[in-house]
């Protein structure tokens, strides 16, 4: 199984970066107070890092909300998943224990500002693939929706042989393949375009394998996509 990116994304897109962790055999069990506590201290350090700044003015938040145009979609409505979760830390609420996987991915993408995601591998078919939507697309049921629905051609989609894993780029994740606590195989995604350079992706890949070895345990392999190397081996 490989994680590709279509290159006709590099079209649009040429400097876009993935940061992509692969993690097998994982313990991804009840809660861990460490991990709440980091949790907390990440949203602090938002809270006190953008009192004084709009959101939407953020230079990291800016080139998706330019990204999500590009491809047809009004960030107003459908915000990237690093400024939905902005909005709400800047609001005081905290974000909501899910599971240890999700808990630590949410704690990079806080505090290097990008966004973060992952899938069950065992829940996907064949590669994933980031590319566009095609008017053919199956209808997908999303994280807290109870209808399924068809991304909008051309819109930026993460895919697999059965269908839709996250539609509009990062904007909300399929049911069909979210983390669990029952959870043992992986993939994480850490998302990047500039003024985020290599340098800081990796830096984050760094620090999401630290968290997840330490509370999670397993295997991680990970790697850094581009351009010039466009797909990677789960």
């Amino acid at each position: 199984m490989k994680l590709k990116i279509d290159n006709k994304i590099f079209e649009r897109f040429p400097d876009l970066i993935l940061g992509v962790a692969s993690i097998n055999n994982i313990n991804n069990n009840g809660d861990n107070p460490e991990i709440s506590n980091l949790l907390r201290e990440s949203e602090e350090q938002i809270m006190k890092n953008l009192a004084n700044t709009l959101i939407i003015e953020h230079p990291q938040i800016i080139p998706w909300r330019e990204a999500y145009r590009k491809f047809g979609a009004k960030p107003k409505d459908y915000p990237s998943s690093i400024e939905n979760l902005l909005r709400r830390t800047v609001k005081g609420q905290q974000v909501r224990h899910i599971n240890k996987l999700v808990d630590i991915y949410n704690i990079i993408s806080l505090k290097y500002l990008l966004p973060v995601g992952g899938e069950d591998i065992s829940k996907i078919k064949g590669d994933i693939f980031l590319t566009y939507a095609s008017s053919s697309e199956t209808p997908v049921t999303l994280l807290g929706e109870s209808e399924p629905r068809p991304p909008h051609p051309g819109e930026v989609i993460y895919k697999d042989d059965i269908g839709i894993l996250c539609r509009r780029w990062n904007w909300k994740e399929a049911d069909r393949t979210k983390l669990t606590e029952e959870t043992k195989n992986a993939v994480i995604v850490i998302e990047g375009l500039p003024p985020v350079d290599k340098t800081k992706i990796q830096e984050a890949l760094r620090k999401l394998d630290g968290l997840i070895k330490k509370y999670c345990g397993g295997e991680i392999n990970s790697s850094v996509l581009d351009k010039t190397n466009p797909q990677f081996e789960l």
